[in-house]
Formats: C-alpha cells, structure tokens, sequence
C-alpha cells in the first residue's frame, strides 16, 4: 500500500527554488517538444519525496498544462466526436485502474521499479517516431470501421493504465495510437492527445486526492510553475527548433535514468 503524505518533510528554500525551476522548464519543454514529466519526477525524487508520493504530485503538477491545452484545442475536438468520447471514456477506466494498482504497490517494490520505469519512459522518448512509423497502418479506409475501433479501445485501454500507473512517456505512447487512427491533422493529433491525458488523469488525481499522498505544498508550487512554463513556451517554440530540444531532453532522461540506475 502506498505512503500517507502526512509525514512528508517540508520543503526548505533551495529545494523550493530548485522544484519550481524544474516545473517552469517543464511547462516549457512540453509546450515545444514534450517530455516534461521527465524534468518533474526526478525532481521530486531528489527533494526527498518516496516514488508514490512523487508520482502522484507530479501527474497533478502536470494537470494544469493540460487543462489549458484542452481549452485552446477545444475547436480541434467536434470533428472527431465520437473518437472523442470513445477514447476519452476508455482512458478514465484505464486510468483509474493504473491509480489503484500503483496504490495497492508495495512501496519497497516501487522503488526498485523506478529505475527500470524511467528507462521505458526515456525509451519512448527516444525513439517515439519509430515506434509512430512501426505502428501505422497502410490501408486508412478500415478506420470508421467497428473492429477498428474496438482495437484502437483496446489499445488505448493498456496505454492508460499504464497512465494511471506512472505515467512517464504517456505522450509518446498516444502519438503511436493516433498513428493506428491514421489522422494527420497536428491540430486534431494534440487536441486528442490532451484529451486523453487529461482523462488518464483526472480520476487518478482523485484517487491520489482521497487516499492522501499527494505532496500538497510541491504540487502547489509546480502547479504554478508549470502553467508560467506553458505560456512561456509558447514564445520559445517560436525561436527554438523542436528537435534541438528533444535532443537536449534525450541527453538529460539518459542522464537521468543512468543517476537511478548507479545509485541502487
């Protein structure tokens, strides 16, 4: 069973500093190339934060981005109405089944998952549009189908329990689903990507809210940080290049994952 927050040490000054850049720098890289959730945990795990504890605070750091991605994409979502609700429907269940495996997850065995969990999240960053390419279907005119519907579901389904679970590298996996939709619209690709993990989510962040192991005064501080990082972002996708900045978040997840790795 997971860890109460009721104990959880506070933050001092520096950790407070160092938490808030990170979720500022993580609104910024999502807005530009994705992989934030990959700045937020780590961070959270150095500040002195268990992995649960750390999980679960960084996907409700991470809501806000989402929210307001949703409402600028909103206009993108009516075309695709009933993809829509079907998908979305399907990442609250899944979602909320992650949510709970990882409460009822022994917090020693956690641990020892974390290593291997940021290496699966920093492969899928890594190597995301082999996975989109390898993933693709030829013939497009199966995809109003029903059968093609129910495996895009199915699909979806393991991909949000993953989500509720951890989380790290989610973006990438939605990118190889819609890639099985065959839609090439990038307006209604990230319209529907938010959709559903803002749907993973939202029950995962209840579930987390009611049990009690989110880290409040964090959460409260990459919440801001991420949403200035977000709007930040949308001046710095104008002047950087994209694959400039995955390649920098690549270089930093490999780090990263390595650092957690040697330190067992």
């Amino acid at each position: 069973m997971s860890v109460s927050a009721d104990d959880l040490p506070y933050m001092t000054f520096i950790q407070a500093c160092f938490l808030f850049f990170s979720a500022w720098l993580s609104g910024v890289l999502n807005s530009v190339a994705g992989g934030g959730g990959l700045i937020i945990f780590p961070a959270l795990l150095l500040t002195g934060l268990s992995p649960i504890n750390a999980n679960a605070t960084s996907t409700l750091a991470s809501s806000t981005g989402y929210i307001a991605s949703v409402a600028a994409y909103h206009n993108k979502l009516p075309a695709q109405q009933q993809l829509s609700w079907l998908l979305g429907g399907v990442s609250v269940i899944g979602g909320l089944l992650g949510a709970v495996l990882l409460l009822y997850t022994p917090t020693g065995t956690f641990n020892q998952l974390v290593p291997y969990l940021m290496l699966i999240a920093t492969l899928l960053f890594t190597f995301a549009r082999s996975i989109e390419i390898l993933l693709k279907i030829a013939p497009e005119t199966s995809q109003n189908s029903r059968s093609f519907l129910l495996k895009a579901a199915i699909i979806q389904f393991f991909i949000s329990v993953y989500g509720g679970f951890y989380g790290l590298g989610l973006s990438f996996l939605m990118l190889a689903t819609l890639s099985l939709l065959g839609i090439r619209d990038i307006y209604q690709i990230n319209a529907l990507k938010v959709l559903m993990m803002l749907c993973i989510d939202s029950f995962a962040i209840i579930t987390f809210v009611v049990v009690g192991v989110i880290a409040w005064q964090q959460a409260v501080l990459m919440m801001v940080g991420t949403a200035i990082g977000g709007y930040s972002g949308a001046y710095y996708t104008r002047q950087l290049k994209p694959e400039s900045v995955r390649r920098f978040i690549i270089v930093i997840a490999w780090g990263i994952t390595s650092y957690f790795f040697f330190s067992k």
